[in-house]
């Protein structure tokens, strides 16, 4: 299961974001995490982890560095060092 749901999002990296201007407001992108995630806990808490993450991300969040936790969570993964934050809303800033 985790090679088809890791497949799926692979295949819309490939074929489907290409279409489309960059919009994730979250680095690793939602896509990379949503890989992350399954990766790390298995498809069905990874899988609904990777969902929740793209629910949060919409045009009113700030976004930001957002890691997958070491353990199953629902919530956003508090920052890490905070020199990566500034140098992400630097990057974003320039666009």
């Amino acid at each position: 299961m985790k090679k088809i749901m890791i497949g799926l999002v692979r295949g819309y990296q490939r074929f489907i974001s290409p279409l489309f201007p960059p919009s994730c407001r979250y680095y690793p992108t939602c896509s990379s995490y949503m890989i992350q995630a399954v990766e790390k806990h298995g498809a069905l808490k990874g899988g609904i982890m990777g969902t929740a993450r793209i629910l949060r991300c919409h045009p009113f969040v700030k976004g930001g560095l957002d890691y997958v936790p070491e353990t199953f969570s629902l919530r956003r993964n508090p920052h890490k060092p905070d020199d990566e934050q500034t140098y992400f809303q630097q990057q974003h800033k320039k666009r």
